[in-house]
């Protein structure tokens, strides 16, 4: 497929699982594809079979940790300073942690990984997705969202933590930035959509608890395959057909509603201000 020649896209946490997957697939059709992980020994493992496996040598290795907002901003000054263009972003990097952990910036590990560094990088790069537009934002939730309700009073579960009510509430958090940015972004060229990727047989769930990993090993043999899993967010990133949809969420390739929270726009612009407050950037939108 020669649609994606000469575009530039960015994966966060390509270095094994969905995000290797959409790696490899977006740079055997042609594109230029930046690897962000954050082990750099895993990720140079990682870039040398993307670029194996695809037959492209345009595959680049950035390294950052997504979880810290002054690796994120080193990153985003990076990616400005090399590329010329961005017009694909790809949001993946994420997981679950089974203890409660603060990240280098003194904040919930959940949060600040699979939210904070979806929205944080986004906003740095926006003016590069503009100059680039047609541009596309892809976001990877996950149907977990559905268990979970922002808890603005114990956004950090300061008070009573549980991995699993983290993980969902960073999801719901991740659907909810989608749906704000797309109608901030209205007008623009730039799209904005995320999706369920399906319960996949990846590395997801090594930072749980006992009891959760092994839950995931028992399950493990039921569980789809990362090329599965990784398919609709490699749709929303390069295929023709959704080129002008925004603001929607997606599982098996499909529009599909997500949960009625999702829709509250009062509370997707307070999540808005709050990650602002968080991440201590100026608004760009």
């Amino acid at each position: 497929m020669r649609y994606m020649k000469g575009k530039t896209c960015i994966i966060t946490g390509a270095n094994s699982g969905l995000g290797k997957v959409t790696a490899i697939e977006l740079a055997r059709q042609q594109a230029s594809v930046v690897m962000v992980c954050r082990d750099r020994n895993r990720g140079r493992t990682a870039l040398k079979d993307v670029r194996k496996l695809s037959g492209s040598n345009t595959v680049d290795l950035l390294i950052a940790d997504m979880s810290s907002q002054k690796s994120i901003r080193t990153l985003a000054k990076k990616i400005h300073s090399e590329y010329g263009r961005l017009d694909v972003l790809v949001n993946n990097a994420g997981t679950i942690f089974g203890s409660r952990q603060l990240s280098d910036d003194g904040i919930e590990m959940t949060i600040a990984l699979n939210h904070l560094g979806y929205y944080l990088l986004t906003l740095l790069l926006l003016d590069l997705l503009k100059k680039s537009a047609p541009a596309r934002i892809v976001n990877v939730a996950s149907g977990a969202h559905y268990n979970a309700s922002m808890n603005f009073n114990d956004l950090q579960f300061e008070n009573s933590y549980s991995g699993w009510q983290a993980y969902c509430q960073s999801k719901l958090a991740n659907v909810l930035f989608t749906y704000e940015l797309a109608r901030r972004l209205e007008g623009t060229g730039i799209t904005v959509n995320c999706l369920h990727p399906g319960v996949v047989r990846t590395g997801f769930g090594r930072s749980g608890t006992f009891p959760f990993r092994l839950f995931f090993s028992l399950i493990k043999p039921f569980l789809i395959s990362d090329r599965k899993g990784a398919d609709t967010q490699i749709y929303l990133a390069c295929s023709p057909e959704v080129a002008s949809v925004t603001g929607k969420y997606y599982d098996n390739r499909k529009e599909k509603q997500s949960s009625e929270e999702s829709y509250n726009e009062a509370i997707a612009k307070k999540l808005w201000d709050v990650s602002l407050e968080l991440t201590g950037i100026s608004d760009p939108t």
